[in-house]
Formats: C-alpha cells, structure tokens, sequence
C-alpha cells in the first residue's frame, strides 16, 4: 500500500489536512473517521489503460494508498469537511470550543437558627 504526502497544520479552531494525491479520481477517495479520534484517509491511484504503448519508464505510483491520523480529543466529529481541487485533497477538522470554567457554586449563609446534628 502506497503512502502519499500529507502536511498537517493547526489553524484558529480547527485542524487542516492537506493531502497530496495526483492522478487520483473523487470516487477514488474515501474519507473516514475509525475508533472515534483517528482520521483515515484510503484510496486508490488507476492507471489508464493504453494497450498500443509500451512503457519505457513508470514512476508514477497508483494502486491502493490509506493514510491515519490520530485526531485530539478536542475534534469536533461532527463538523469534518473534505474538498478536492487540483491534486489536493484538503480535510479540515473543527475543533469544540473549550468547556466553560465550572463557576463556584455559592451556599446561603442563614442568620439564626441553631443547626442540630
């Protein structure tokens, strides 16, 4: 299984992905996310069939590829979006915004009365 170039970037609220995949086809794309945090990005690279040439050189790679990156446990699972253009396949992953500080929870001082125990 071929590996294919990837950078990864953090940007304000979210996580970008950018992946290299020349050749490849949308349909050929499959984007998912396994075990909850690990973003898996898989596919495969076909070449078209020329039965007339005869190939001197191949270098280009096709066949199957899948690439795995574990996410944070602050990716929001639910607002993950993918867009391919020019050989690039871009994923971006929203982050959740981060929990409310807990505020402190205040206990009514009573004046008089005698607390029996």
């Amino acid at each position: 299984m071929a590996s294919t170039p990837a950078d990864v970037k953090e940007v304000p609220g979210a996580l970008v992905f950018e992946i290299d995949m020349p050749g490849a086809k949308t349909g050929e794309i499959k984007v998912q996310v396994e075990d909850d945090h690990t973003l898996v990005v898989s596919g495969e690279r076909r070449r078209a069939e020329d039965k007339e040439a005869k190939y001197q050189r191949m270098e280009r790679r096709m066949g199957k590829f899948m690439r795995r990156f574990p996410l944070p446990e602050d990716a929001n699972l639910e607002a993950i979006t993918a867009c391919f253009e020019e050989g690039v396949l871009t994923v971006r992953v929203e982050k959740k915004p981060p929990p409310e500080p807990k505020k402190a929870k205040t206990i009514e001082v009573k004046v008089g009365g005698s607390s029996e125990g």
